[in-house]
Parts: C-alpha cells; structure tokens; sequence
C-alpha cells in the first residue's frame, strides 16, 4: 500500500483508556506541539488532550474498565467494537505514528495489526510486567516499535526480551511541585485553612466508584464521629456526582464534605491525608508528599484472578517503588469502613504520637520524586523523532 506524503508536521493517532491515560497523553502530546506546532492528532481521549487540539473520535471513558476480566466481558462486545472502528479507520488515514497510552488489553492488539500493516507504534507506560502478568512480554514484543518507560527500572527489563525502551522519568513529577503549598490550596478551594482536611479519592471509573466510593464515605462518616472538626474534600467525575452527593446525605456528611469537579492535584495538595483507590492517583499522593491508606476492591472473581497473578506483595504504586509496606494497604475484604477509618486516623495522629512515621515518609516521597523527575516531554519527544526518521 502505498504511504501517502505527509508534510514535516506529522499526524499521530493516540488513545488514552481512562483519567490517567488523558493527563499521561496530553503532557506528552504537549511536547510534541512544541516540537510540531501543526501537529494533528486524534483517536480516543478526553478534556487534557482537547485542550490541545486532539481530535477525539470517542471519549476515553468508553473504554474506562475496573477489574481483571469481569467487567471487560459485560463490555466486551462494545470495545472491541470500538478497536475495530478505530482500526479500520487508522488504516484509512495512515498516520505517521500511532502512540496507545495505557490500556494495554485495548492497544496491544491495536498496536500489532497497525505495525502489521507499516504503521509505526509506541506504547507509552510499560505495563506491570514487574508486578503481575509477566506472559505480556511477547505481546509487548509483537505489538510496538518502542516503549516510552515512566520507571527507571524498566528498560533493562525490557531489553533482556528484545523490546526497545526508553526512560523518560514520570511526566507528573515535573508537574507537581516538589514542596506543595497546601495553605495556598485551601485558599484556592475556599476550604478552611486550620482544620483537618481529608481527601476521599475513590477513582474515577464507574465499578470504581461503585465498589469504594460508599465504604470511603462511611468511613468519612466514622472518622467525623471520633473527630468532629474534620473536614473532607472529594473530587467527583461529572457524571457521577448526583450518585456521590446521594451517599454523602445519607450519611450525614453534607455540611463537611466538600465536593470538587474533578480537580484531584488540589485536593492532593490541600489535604492532611488522603483515602484513595489504588491506581495511578496514589503516586499522585505521593508526589504531593502526602500520607495516604490505600484501598482496592472489585468482584470476587476479578480479585481471584489479580491475587494468582500478583509476582510481589504490594498493589500500591508508592509501596511498589520503595519496595516495601511504607503506606496501608487494605485491599478486598479487608477495606471495611472501619478499618480504612482507623488507618486514616492513625496517620491524622502521626505528628503528635509518631512524627519519625511521617518524616520518615516524607523523606522517602521527596527521594522517589527526584528519582522520577526528568524532562519527559523533551525526552520523549526525541525518542518519537527518532523513530519517524527510521
């Protein structure tokens, strides 16, 4: 088939799966309109790629699945659906590069027919091979040209199967500030400048807030109970919010849960703690130098699938990169609101009972924050001209 001329500004399709993936993309999309101001982008994404002129032919919540394999099977028919359009199109259009960002079980297979076919592909985020699923190192091989690695770590793993790799650190280390000014947060949100402040982060994706989004709030409703002063922000999707507002009434929390659209880095950074999903918002917390106690909860059979397939005994983002339990994990039948109620305290407490706790942490989140600080737009950008040039 013969590639159709392309002027020195080159066309990129992209697909971001979930909240993450949108903010992950439109920083990288942001070096690459910096390098090509005439750039043109489109496939699937949401409101951080729109911003800057990305095309989106479907929302990245049409692809947003929580869970191993329950909930992609409920769904099944309409995402491949999806893959199938967008595939079809892709080959029609013929752009200079395809960049999947996230959602490994959607690109991958995208990534491999489109390479099939001359399209040049780059998966940006290595998936976990390192902490679970370690059979995806074939699929990797096959499906991309090059891997765009937010880990350190990764590449010489990569390299050791025959997969190209490059370290371009973690784009929101450059984002967040390495000293957050929570004073100036509290100020921005209207939020009280003294009194503790809990930040409530239970995901952003549908079966997310559908199996943390009630036990963070009652455990909000226990803490306010043993600590009536409390105070609590929650960032909410759009389209969830008449549902979260609803579990806040009932549980009598509307006179001291401030509700956000969206806006999550605010409440990371006018926060005491935060209760928060695990995912990738949890480095988020991280970066943002605060305590957290992470939660994660899906239907019984997902969980026994992830649990076979676990290779290291943390799911936390900031445990996982320590390499040890420096943050709770309270995950499945253990992420009862009790339980996630008395691990938040605990860490409200740590600067009158345990500060070497906190400080210790501190230390330990401001070291992982320069590890992962690199120019990674920059960098990254110079990895994608280089395969354009190949």
């Amino acid at each position: 088939m013969d590639v159709p001329e392309r002027s020195a500004a080159p066309a990129v399709a992209m697909v971001a799966g979930e909240v993450s993936g949108d903010l992950l993309a439109g920083l990288l999309l942001g070096g690459l309109k910096k390098r090509w101001p005439e750039l043109s982008s489109y496939g699937i994404g949401g409101p951080h790629m729109e911003r800057l002129g990305f095309s989106a032919w479907w929302s990245f919540q049409k692809l947003a699945v929580h869970g191993f394999n329950w909930e992609l099977l409920r769904r099944y028919r309409e995402i491949v659906g999806i893959r199938e359009q967008l595939r079809e199109r892709l080959l029609k259009e013929r752009p200079n590069i395809f960049i999947g960002t996230d959602a490994p079980d959607f690109n991958f297979k995208l990534e491999e027919d489109l390479r099939a076919a001359g399209i040049k592909t780059v998966h940006f985020v290595c998936p976990s091979v390192w902490a679970w699923r370690p059979d995806r190192m074939e699929k990797i091989r096959r499906s991309t040209d090059h891997v765009l690695c937010i880990f350190p770590f990764e590449p010489e793993l990569l390299a050791r199967h025959g997969i190209a790799a490059t370290y371009v650190g973690h784009p929101l280390a450059s984002v967040i500030p390495m000293e957050p000014d929570r004073a100036a947060a509290r100020v921005a949100l209207g939020l009280d400048a003294t009194a503790p402040l809990v930040a409530i982060l239970p995901g952003s994706r549908r079966s997310e807030i559908a199996h943390l989004a009630e036990r963070f709030i009652r455990a909000a409703a226990l803490m306010k109970a043993q600590r009536p002063a409390l105070r609590f922000v929650l960032p909410v999707v759009p389209g969830f919010r008449p549902q979260i507002e609803a579990m806040v009434q009932v549980n009598g929390l509307a006179d001291c849960v401030t509700l956000l659209n969206g806006q999550s880095h605010a409440a990371l950074a006018a926060c005491d703690v935060t209760l928060i999903a695990s995912g990738t918002a949890t480095l988020e917390a991280a970066l943002f130098k605060r305590p957290m106690v992470i939660a994660y909860h899906q239907n019984w059979l997902s969980w026994q699938i992830m649990r076979r397939k676990r290779l290291q005994p943390w799911v936390g983002l900031p445990n996982i990169l320590c390499a040890e339990f420096v943050v709770p994990e309270l995950l499945q039948d253990a992420a009862t609101p009790h339980a996630l109620a008395d691990a938040t305290l605990a860490w409200l407490a740590a600067p009158q009972q345990d500060p070497k706790r906190l400080q210790t942490l501190q230390t330990k989140f401001a070291t992982l924050h320069q590890e992962l600080q690199r120019d990674t737009a920059t960098i990254a950008t110079d990895a994608i001209q280089k395969i354009l040039q190949n």
